[in-house]
């Protein structure tokens, strides 16, 4: 991602893939093996790498390894602040809505 490194621009960058946002469902049960994780996708492993690559910079997993075993587990803590700073906007976003609906009432009205 070019450019953008804060926090809240990384978590975004991240969910905005479907295939990361299966990823992040899929852990959402427990900490998974990378090879688990792969199993559903018909992607090659250094893909799904990749897109592991894009969720740990974004904070959204762990990634550990014991002995032969690579296991990602979902941090939420990203996800919370993503989900605040949405909540934060969403009542100036209903308020735009709201007067646009208003808007294209009025012009309806007069055509």
């Amino acid at each position: 991602m070019a450019g953008a490194t804060d926090e809240l621009s990384l978590v975004f960058h991240a969910l905005a893939d479907p295939t990361r946002r299966a990823i992040l469902s899929r852990l959402h049960s427990g900490p998974t093996t990378v090879g688990e994780l792969a199993e559903p996708f018909a992607m090659s492993r250094p893909a799904i790498s990749q897109h592991l690559r894009v969720l740990e910079r974004a904070g959204l997993i762990e990634r550990t390894t014991t002995a032969q075993w690579r296991t990602c587990t979902l941090r939420t803590a990203p996800l919370d602040e993503a989900s605040e700073w949405v909540e934060r906007h969403r009542g100036e976003w209903n308020e735009r809505f709201d007067l646009l609906d208003e808007h294209l009432r009025r012009l309806k009205e007069k055509s």
